[in-house]
């Protein structure tokens, strides 16, 4: 690590710590050249590899515009997005593995936003694995239906957006 001030090419580390989410490490550095201290944060690099083959890094905000198309005119607020997005992340990370396919990111996604909203789930899902006909949505319905069967639990029912005059639209 080079030193920010002198551009000595060693450091000493004073001090590490984890960071409050543990995603990454933060260490006091002390330069033995010119003395001063400095900080430097270390996080692990996560690669997605597209289906075209390009590399790029793994980037929340790219899932956070997906879902978030998804989820518009939907009762879901910025910090669902965020939660979801890092609940992706952690899910992606806990493969153990640096580089991971884009598609392993799609389905990081399609669980944590089934359980966010349903309506969201079929459409990312529709989108994602290429729905072409009304029986690929029956299908997903009919997935969801058994969920919820096998959980014995109904999502719980949210209010329907109002109009100026108060009253439901429609």
């Amino acid at each position: 690590m080079h030193c920010p001030f002198c551009r000595h090419t060693d450091s000493r580390v004073m001090d590490s710590r984890t960071t409050d989410d543990g995603s990454s490490i933060r260490r006091r550095r002390q330069c033995p050249e010119c003395g001063r201290r400095f900080t430097t944060i270390e996080t692990a690099s996560l690669t997605v590899t597209k289906r075209s083959g390009a590399n790029e890094p793994f980037s929340r905000s790219k899932v956070l515009v997906g879902v978030r198309k998804a989820c518009q005119g939907r009762p879901v607020t910025e910090d669902d997005l965020a939660i979801l997005a890092q609940r992706v992340e952690e899910c992606i990370r806990q493969q153990g593995q640096a580089e991971v396919e884009a598609h392993e990111v799609g389905l990081a996604i399609l669980g944590p936003l089934r359980e966010l909203d349903e309506v969201a789930y079929l459409r990312f899902a529709s989108v994602y694995q290429a729905f072409d006909s009304l029986e690929d949505f029956e299908g997903a319905i009919t997935l969801l239906r058994a969920g919820r069967d096998a959980t014995g639990t109904e999502p719980e029912p949210r209010a329907r957006p109002q109009t100026q005059a108060g009253m439901p639209p429609g």
